[in-house]
């Protein structure tokens, strides 16, 4: 079993606490929407890393600071901040999935996703991984990384298709629009949608029913559904990060990126 990297007491951009059988996992970066900086991805394995280990916590919910739930990747810190030097003879490379998303993906515990605001981007990713998902009535969704001239995470490849429909997940995808909480519940994204103000005490209150079942039964249960439903996410996750590593050296991507911070329709020329 993977150790945490980072200890509870050093988490800087992600709130950790359990109580009543349940941890909580809030991401705590309101001021950027709860953007995912390198720093925020490591806590955010990390917490689960944690919550895996914690014998107090049988079942485990993920949140994040209102207003937003998680508007993917903190684009400006990511585009803008150092780099590691590359050695000067470099090994072939071996892609992976994303430690964080296999983090969330192999806790045993059952998970659930308190969508509070704007699940966009890597933000959407995160609350497919999850085994249930609730709404605030201010979510939305969005898998929009097509308008950066990239392809999402394994949750969009493993995940949605089995949620919503392969159909649905192709025009997700394939337009990056972003749908509203009632539209999500609709197509089957999410399980329920709730007025703002009872999104919390009604994920607890599920979470609390699930926390006070066998934790031995629970783990098979979501063993059990994972490989009847969507198998092993590893495959697509590696094949998903080798394709991202070559998108991220395009001009598409570059453009998708300058759009972005120029607030700007993109154009892209397919190179």
């Amino acid at each position: 079993m993977t150790r945490p990297a980072i200890a509870r007491e050093d988490f800087q951009c992600v709130l950790f606490r359990t109580a009543e059988g349940v941890a909580t996992i809030t991401l705590n970066r309101p001021e950027r929407r709860n953007a995912l900086n390198r720093r925020a991805y490591d806590e955010l394995e990390a917490a689960f890393r944690h919550a895996t280990l914690d014998a107090d916590a049988r079942c485990v919910v993920v949140t994040g600071a209102d207003p937003a739930f998680c508007s993917g990747e903190d684009v400006k810190e990511m585009m803008t901040g150092e780099k590691p030097a590359a050695p000067a003879t470099s090994p072939p490379v071996e892609y992976r999935a994303t430690p964080a998303a296999m983090a969330v993906i192999d806790c045993p515990k059952p998970v659930i996703a308190a969508v509070n605001g704007s699940a966009v981007g890597w933000g959407m990713e995160l609350a497919l991984y999850a085994d249930i998902r609730i709404a605030s009535e201010k979510a939305v969704f969005a898998e929009l990384f097509v308008k950066r001239g990239l392809i999402c995470d394994v949750g969009g490849f493993w995940k949605l298709p089995g949620l919503v429909g392969s159909a649905k997940a192709a025009e997700l995808l394939f337009t990056g629009d972003a749908i509203d909480a009632a539209e999500a519940q609709r197509i089957g994204l999410v399980s329920y949608v709730t007025p703002h103000a009872d999104l919390m005490p009604k994920t607890m209150d599920l979470a609390g029913r699930i926390a006070a079942n066998s934790p031995l039964a629970l783990a098979s249960l979501k063993d059990g559904l994972r490989r009847v439903t969507f198998g092993d996410p590893n495959e697509v996750g590696a094949w998903a990060i080798a394709n991202i590593h070559r998108l991220f050296a395009t001009e598409d991507h570059r453009e998708g990126v300058r759009s972005f911070l120029e607030k700007r329709p993109p154009v892209f020329h397919g190179r």
